[in-house]
């Protein structure tokens, strides 16, 4: 509320409690003057509608109107008040350390206050102000004008959206080879993806959108006759070349190998990349630098372009090769190969890198571009998001209706990430928080502002994990990426205002902690989200006709989970939410026998996730089945579209490395 509007209703109070007494005082007099003495109670009761009796009768129906107004005031003042000692007896003070730290700085602060400094300049650094704007993005992300620090490095920004995207492709994939209500065996379906990928995608998220060009900056801006990488960073440099050219080829709609590493500068840059890194587009791996070169040497025949409409040439990484090997990349570089080496006797340049990713030229002393740098956690993390996907045979429609026709045997398949199942109550509950769809927080049918996004975030992580969250995990999720012990005063101070903002609607006890973990209270919450995944655990352990069960799941899923959010935990427990609908859906549609019923109810699981290739192929099925096969024809034709195939990096080298 403004400060208008407080020194207006403070006011309009002082009127309502001052006005009335002093109009009644002056014109109709005291309530009571004097008690009545027999004389007069006899008159009263001869003749009871006089004049003055009705006067005496008004002014007192107005007093006792007055009265209750100050009484109600006075009850709303107390429980404020009462309200706020709560919230001070659990406000955290500072230890004895932060106390001292806090005064030192502070004297500091003032013993510097007029001592002049040389100017310098520093690198911007964005941080947020939600203490004072509300409106801010409850997030803090170490950034500059040009790139995101992430614990494991530096990415250009460029990169950190190329990884965003990659990571979005990631579960598009996962939900066109989904097979609803056919139990998965891929145990890595519903993964959540690892931290390094989280954090950039927080740190993309509080960023600026790109410009409306696309620009291929995250591109390293190699020497053309190759570069030799000497300094403490020159691992983490060389592991940044290899990721930012890998994701620059996942953008890139022509295929072809962009990078070209040995076996053995493999294993010493990432050891624990896993055995899957052969499907990575873009990336072959060879034995030697001897066999590289010979395979560069087979694909180098055609003159380079003169134009930029091809992507950029692939880049050799190796540790070191033989002189003759030296003598043939020395003439391979002219056909638009670049040489990344540890070795510093072979071709090209050397530069030196720092830890942070600056360069500076051994030869000319002059500084160089800024390198992406990452250590070989993060960047195993980073190329996981760019595996191929496993392909998997699709069952037919009429295949899975056989299977489903033997008794009404079809379940639900249990979906993993769910293992605790939250009941409701039978008594009516005080709040009532929508997460499918967009998050809101009713009471008694009338919203609830949630001024912080972070409490936003809060409330449907503690929808979707009912047994609840320790400290730990709810910085984690919604700050990636950075230090736990830095933020655990801020994520306090988000849950004493979202608590504020609950306190003044009611005093239940919505937000409790039940062995050092946040939880929502079950007998004053209602969660939309406990509903849908009660409905489908009902409809699992039907064992007679459980078409009545199947439809309440589908009645209970009123959009996608936290829908309009893109926080980087929401992307496993949606999908895990978006399977549980389209399994009830595909359930209920191989139980029907009129292929009419299929058909409505199969395009009703495309509309909610139009990824779906399982449920296309269905669809069309029954279409031809119908003996339309133009309008399955366009069915199909529309997906593949929507979601094009991604072919993965073959295991042998292109004719045209270029291409």
């Amino acid at each position: 509320m403004s400060w208008p509007r407080r020194v207006m209703g403070a006011a309009l109070l002082t009127a309502v409690l001052v006005l009335p007494p002093w109009l009644l005082a002056r014109y109709a007099g005291p309530l009571l003057p004097s008690w009545p003495t027999a004389a007069q109670l006899r008159a009263w009761v001869a003749d009871p509608l006089t004049a003055r009796t009705v006067t005496v009768g008004l002014a007192a129906g107005a007093w006792l109107l007055w009265l209750g107004v100050v009484y109600t005031v006075a009850v709303t003042a107390a429980r404020r008040l009462r309200a706020g000692a709560r919230w001070v007896r659990r406000l955290p003070l500072p230890t004895p350390w932060q106390a001292a730290a806090t005064s030192m700085a502070g004297a500091a602060a003032l013993t510097t206050a007029h001592t002049p400094a040389p100017a310098v300049a520093a690198l911007p650094v964005a941080a947020s102000t939600d203490g004072l704007h509300h409106h801010q993005p409850d997030t803090v992300r170490a950034h500059t004008d040009t790139g995101v620090t992430i614990a494991g490095g530096w990415l250009p920004d460029e990169t950190a959206r190329q990884v965003t995207a990659a990571a979005a492709l990631v579960w598009l994939r996962r939900r066109r080879a989904y097979q609803p209500g056919q139990k998965s065996h891929n145990a890595s379906a519903l993964t959540p993806l690892p931290d390094t990928v989280t954090a950039v995608q927080a740190a993309v998220a509080d960023q600026p959108p790109p410009p409306a060009t696309p620009t291929r900056a995250a591109m390293p801006d190699l020497p053309a006759t190759g570069v030799a990488f000497t300094g403490d960073g020159t691992t983490d440099a060389i592991r940044g070349v290899l990721v930012t050219r890998l994701l620059a080829a996942l953008r890139d709609p022509a295929d072809g190998v962009r990078v070209l590493v040995t076996r053995r500068a493999l294993a010493a840059l990432l050891p624990d990349l896993p055995a899957a890194s052969e499907t990575i587009p873009g990336l072959h791996v060879v034995d030697t630098a001897d066999k590289a070169v010979g395979l560069l040497a087979s694909a180098a025949h055609t003159p380079a372009p003169s134009d930029d409409s091809l992507p950029p040439a692939p880049v050799l990484i190796t540790e070191g090769s033989s002189a003759a090997a030296t003598e043939q990349l020395t003439a391979l570089i002219a056909h638009r190969v670049q040489v990344v080496t540890l070795d510093t006797r072979a071709v090209g340049h050397t530069w030196h890198v720092d830890r942070h990713g600056h360069t500076r030229d051994e030869r000319t002393g002059r500084p160089g571009p800024r390198l992406c740098v990452l250590n070989p956690t993060a960047a195993t993390d980073l190329l996981t998001v760019l595996v191929g996907p496993t392909t998997t045979a699709s069952t037919s429609a009429a295949a899975k209706r056989q299977q489903s026709a033997v008794g009404t045997q079809a379940r639900i398949p249990r979906q993993p990430g769910r293992d605790t199942l939250r009941t409701t109550t039978s008594r009516p509950a005080v709040f009532e928080l929508r997460v499918l769809g967009r998050p809101t927080l009713h009471v008694e049918g009338q919203p609830v502002t949630i001024r912080r996004s972070a409490a936003l975030q809060v409330l449907v992580f503690l929808a979707v994990r009912p047994d609840g969250a320790t400290t730990t995990q709810l910085v984690q999720a919604i700050w990636p990426g950075l230090p736990v012990h830095t933020l655990t005063s801020r994520l306090y101070t988000t849950l004493s205002d979202l608590r504020a903002n609950l306190r003044a609607v009611t005093d239940l006890e919505v937000l409790g902690t039940v062995d050092d973990r946040y939880c929502l209270n079950p007998q004053q919450v209602d969660v939309d989200l406990w509903r849908l995944h009660t409905a489908a655990h009902h409809a699992a352990a039907t064992l007679t006709d459980p078409t009545l069960a199947w439809q309440t799941v589908i009645d209970a899923y009123t959009g996608d989970l936290a829908a309009g959010h893109t926080w980087p935990w929401i992307d496993q427990p949606r999908e895990v939410t978006r399977r549980v609908v389209l399994d009830a859906y595909a359930s209920l549609a191989a139980a029907h026998t009129d292929p009419h019923d299929r058909l409505r109810l199969l395009q009703a699981a495309i509309r909610i996730d139009p990824y779906n290739q399982d449920l296309h192929q269905r669809a069309a099925d029954e279409l031809t089945a119908l003996g339309d096969p133009a309008a399955a024809h366009r069915l199909l034709h529309t997906q593949r579209k929507l979601f094009p195939d991604v072919a993965p990096a073959g295991s042998d080298l292109p004719v045209d490395v270029r291409r």
